[in-house]
């Protein structure tokens, strides 16, 4: 990504250095000095000149300047220099110039990040974007004339660097066997602080691979890097969770922004944020810049569950029961088992489709309702877990897996993100 200003004269330091070394190579020369002028092929790139161009005449009065002085200018012509003019213009022999557009910044964007917001900051801008690169260089806040210019240039530079990101996931899938390959990638923005606090995000960058979530401070950029990942979960005993339903065309943050819009249940300013629901009633919560990569992420999320529900098969789970120790197994092709966990007995076994129903403490205790196949009758069992967040996702992650398995066309229909996707 190259990022363009208005040219400076900044060739006069430059100039001025080569002129004292040539005034102080006359003074010790001798009486007579012979001077060689040669052509250097060379010479037009560096003084901005077409090839082949004489250069401007620099005599007093000409009316135009050397490029050597003033390099965001430069010949507007053929390389003769010598375009057809009008016979009655006293100027038509003089060469023409143009200004030049300089590179002022020029920012890799494999890996690179984008944000609307100020660093820490919650409130979105309406147009304006920072790009920054893996290596931390920063093309500094770039504002554009309308809301509508800044989207569409928003929505390029995503657009380039998620495609970079799948060059970068199709060349790690090539070192990880079948079961462990990067379904998806990114960056994003994390919440920090909890209620009552005053809400900031830091940036991190999320993989979902084989069958982990990891949560990442920088992108991994090799083997090692994904041993040490700031945070990883199980896929299979997270939730995803979208936030809010937003306007099309990402008109949700221009909207609350000149509105005042903002969701009753959360305090979020960033128009599209996720969570991700892990153990022991913990949540992580995140936002992306547009609505597209919100559901990208959802999309993934079902997509790599879905693979490792597969893969998995079958989890099993320590729990207790009136001070006994059992083991309560959720299985894609069997459905619930309970044992008791020294004489491997089956307790009661029943299939994903007689799950009626379910309630629980918040804590740790849980009571599924199962309606008996013979007496049509609603059974409750009684389960106490010591990380009930976990198992409850995981029974949700194998029932949506086995939904999927037999009706993809429902799990679609039920993607907040993809409806936005849809009616865009």
């Amino acid at each position: 990504m190259c990022v363009t200003e208005a040219p400076e004269s900044c060739t006069w330091g430059h100039t001025a250095i080569l002129l004292l070394w040539q005034v102080h190579l006359l003074r010790n020369a001798g009486d007579e000095v012979t001077v060689t002028v040669e052509y250097l092929r060379e010479a037009p790139s560096f003084l901005k000149l077409p090839l082949g161009s004489p250069g401007p005449s620099s005599e007093p009065g000409s009316g135009t300047s050397s490029p050597l002085f003033d390099s965001g200018l430069h010949l507007n012509g053929n390389s003769s220099n010598t375009a057809p003019s009008s016979p009655s213009s006293p100027v038509s022999h003089e060469p023409k110039y143009e200004k030049r557009w300089l590179d002022a910044v020029s920012l890799p964007l494999s890996m690179a990040r984008v944000s609307r917001c100020r660093a820490g900051a919650e409130k979105v801008r309406s147009s304006a974007f920072e790009v920054q690169a893996l290596d931390g260089a920063s093309s500094g806040i770039l504002w554009f004339y309308t809301a509508q210019e800044s989207a569409d240039w928003l929505r390029a530079v995503s657009a380039n660097i998620s495609d970079l990101t799948l060059q970068n996931m199709k060349m790690a899938n090539k070192c990880c066997s079948p079961c462990d390959q990067v379904v998806h990638m990114g960056w994003v923005s994390e919440r920090l602080g909890g209620a009552g606090s005053s809400q900031t995000f830091r940036s991190k960058f999320l993989a979902l691979k084989g069958s982990s979530f990891y949560i990442f401070t920088s992108p991994p950029v090799s083997t090692l890097d994904w041993v040490r990942a700031e945070k990883t979960y199980n896929l299979c005993e997270v939730l995803f969770k979208v936030h809010k339903f937003w306007l099309p065309d990402d008109c949700w943050a221009q909207a609350s922004l000149c509105l005042g819009l903002q969701d009753p249940n959360r305090g979020d300013h960033r128009p599209f944020c996720f969570s991700v629901l892990v153990g022991h009633g913990r949540s992580h919560v995140f936002s992306v810049e547009l609505g597209s990569e919100l559901a990208a992420w959802e999309l993934s999320f079902q997509r790599a569950t879905f693979l490792d529900v597969q893969r998995t098969g079958s989890k099993t789970y320590v729990c207790s029961w009136q001070g006994d120790t059992l083991c309560f197994t959720v299985d894609f092709a069997l459905g619930f088992t309970c044992f008791d966990s020294k004489t491997k007995n089956v307790l009661w076994r029943f299939k994903f489709s007689q799950l009626k129903g379910s309630s629980d403490d918040g804590k740790a205790r849980v009571k599924l309702l199962f309606q008996n196949l013979d007496t049509k009758q609603i059974e409750m069992k009684e389960l106490e877990f010591q990380d009930l967040t976990s198992v409850l996702h995981c029974i949700h992650s194998f029932i949506a897996a086995r939904v999927a398995s037999v009706d993809p066309v429902f799990i679609d229909s039920q993607s907040i993100a993809r409806k936005y996707m849809h009616s865009s």
